[in-house]
């Protein structure tokens, strides 16, 4: 089962590679709000998870920077999901709040929904779908 896994994790990850979304194009200024937002967002995860490949797509449809914190490989990422989020389940997102309230969001489409409900505006969505 190991070595399933191992393969279609490495599958994954080359159709991630080969097939890359494209992200929104947006001006300058308006990037640089979003990339400062984006600054009190952490996504939890595992490299060749095939929910967190989701969610990565479509941080990158939507072209956010967000940093992400790989569980498997590195043990202060794994403790600090553990004892923020209560699971040591990805993907997860981390959302620090104005007041330092922090928030964690589990499951891939309630991460993607919060995204898209946070920083795609109506033009933005048109350019997702290819409207524009």
């Amino acid at each position: 089962m190991r070595i399933i896994r191992l393969i279609l994790g490495k599958f994954i990850l080359f159709l991630n590679w080969a097939f890359p979304p494209k992200g929104i194009k947006r001006d300058l200024q308006q990037q640089a709000e979003i990339d400062q937002q984006t600054i009190h967002l952490e996504l939890y995860q595992y490299r060749a998870c095939p929910f967190c490949v989701k969610v990565r797509r479509a941080m990158k449809r939507q072209s956010l920077s967000i940093e992400t914190r790989d569980v498997k490989r590195s043990y202060s990422a794994r403790e600090e999901l553990l004892a923020g989020g209560g699971h040591l389940k990805v993907p997860c997102l981390r959302v620090e709040e104005r007041r330092g309230q922090v928030q964690w969001i589990y499951e891939s489409s309630d991460i993607i929904r919060y995204l898209e409900g946070r920083f795609v505006g109506p033009r933005d969505s048109r350019k997702i779908s290819g409207e524009a």
